[in-house]
């Protein structure tokens, strides 16, 4: 059974698979009690947060545990008291096979896989809590979501800048039993690198400089409930190991503590990058992204759901409330524009660009003046840029074609920009350039950005 869904909006997958495990007790205090639990990582326990909570006063609080990985099931004794046993032989590790009979402390349990494929279809509903869209690429994305929100299944949530991965995020915590509990939301991206690992992890008290207080991390803060780690390909090499402990122990460590926390947290992910190419490539651990990547959603671009434009503006505007101002809809020749943009930024540059057009609007429709200059200058998606009207065939070479990069590097820089929601840090990213640079040609285009 494979260990990953790639279940990608208008390709060829249409199946998730959810890898269950059902224990039951054949001999002890829970006799005939059964557990199905959809975790990759089983604990066994006196402890009431345990996956299968025993009243056996024999078993230790965190007795064992059953992790399903792609090499195999494994049974792994945690340090328990009175010991964890397959037949007559004590064990601390040991391949499971189905039906295998084992016992911890007086109680014998028997593992039993129980995974399910689910056909995925395409959703009756055109929307998913705060997402909204018609065609069959939302639909499908709605119809996968609908399936795997009630579950705590890892999900890796993958798409251009601006598609909705931290709306997917949120519609899915809304949808889980974990709906009443915290969701942490960390960008890898946005934190110093040498931060992120106190960010998450947390630490204790004088633990490095600048440690004056001890600190919970975010995996903690999220207990109970959703943390969502946005570019998680941005994450530091030398750190995975430490989130894949955290996401198959479900424990972590303080930076400057050695005692480890236990944490109940459903992870979502999110990336722009293609995580199986940065495996290919050295600089994502393969591991990882098998434990992420328990279930992958690619989130459509805007290019590729036009037709989801008229719902979209319309959704976006009632959000707005029109501003107080009653505006219902947009001009044909602004529906036009957008028909023909290219949305680098998508779903989120579309926002932008109402919520900013609504103050200049006059009546009930969005109006071209009312529109960014950048965006009424804009060419069809074809990507084109406009030569600028002073250049001709009748000046040198060479300052024609400084005039040309220059209208390049404005329009180039004013779409980044406006993609990226003003925040120069992350523009600077996309375009593999250093934050000083991107800034000295933003003043220079006289471009607004936020200093981030």
């Amino acid at each position: 059974m494979p260990e990953i869904t790639s279940t990608i909006a208008g390709g060829a997958a249409r199946q998730i698979y959810i890898r269950r495990a059902r224990l039951t007790c054949t001999e002890g205090e829970n006799r005939a009690q059964s557990w199905l639990v959809d975790r990759d990582v089983i604990t066994i326990g006196a402890r009431p947060d345990c996956d299968v909570v025993l009243s056996d006063s024999t078993v230790s609080r965190t007795h064992a545990e059953i992790v399903r990985g792609r090499e195999g099931t494994i049974l792994r004794d945690l340090g328990s008291t009175n010991g964890t046993f397959v037949g007559p032989v004590r064990v601390r590790e040991v391949y499971l096979s189905p039906e295998t009979h084992f016992r911890v402390g007086k109680t014998e349990l028997v593992f039993r896989p129980d995974d399910e494929v689910i056909d995925v279809v395409p959703s009756t509903s055109n929307q998913f809590e705060g997402l909204v869209g018609h065609g069959l690429a939302m639909r499908e994305v709605f119809g996968v979501l609908e399936r795997i929100a009630p579950t705590d299944l890892t999900v890796l949530v993958s798409g251009e800048t601006g598609t909705g991965k931290e709306l997917v995020s949120r519609a899915l915590h809304k949808r889980s039993r974990r709906a009443n509990k915290p969701i942490i939301v960390f960008d890898c991206g946005a934190a110093p690198e040498g931060l992120v690992e106190a960010e998450l992890f947390g630490h204790e008290r004088g633990a490095f400089t600048g440690a004056i207080a001890t600190r919970e991390g975010l995996f903690e803060a999220a207990d109970g409930g959703t943390l969502f780690i946005d570019e998680v390909g941005e994450l530091p090499l030398e750190l995975q190991p430490k989130l894949l402990r955290a996401l198959e122990q479900r424990e972590v460590r303080r930076i400057g503590s050695t005692k480890s926390r236990h944490v109940d947290v459903r992870v979502i992910a999110a990336t722009n990058r293609n995580l199986a190419d940065e495996v290919e490539a050295g600089r994502f651990r393969e591991d990882l992204y098998y434990r992420i990547a328990v279930v992958e959603l690619r989130l459509p671009s805007l290019r590729e759901r036009r037709d989801d434009l008229p719902l979209l503006v319309d959704h976006l505007l009632r959000r707005a409330d029109g501003g107080g101002r009653g505006v219902r809809g947009l001009d044909p020749e602004v529906e036009a524009l957008f028909r023909a943009y290219h949305w680098p930024g998508n779903v989120r540059e579309l926002n932008n660009v109402i919520e900013r057009a609504l103050p200049f609007c006059d009546g009930p429709t969005v109006t071209l003046r009312a529109l960014p200059e950048s965006l009424r200058r804009a060419r069809p998606h074809t990507g084109a840029v406009a030569i600028p009207a002073a250049v001709s065939n009748q000046m040198p070479l060479k300052d024609a074609k400084d005039q040309i990069i220059e209208a390049f590097e404005k329009q180039y820089l004013e779409d980044l920009i406006e993609q990226h929601d003003g925040n120069v840090s992350r523009a600077a990213r996309v375009a593999g350039m250093d934050r000083k640079s991107i800034t000295r040609l933003l003043k220079k285009h006289q471009i607004r950005y936020r200093d981030v």
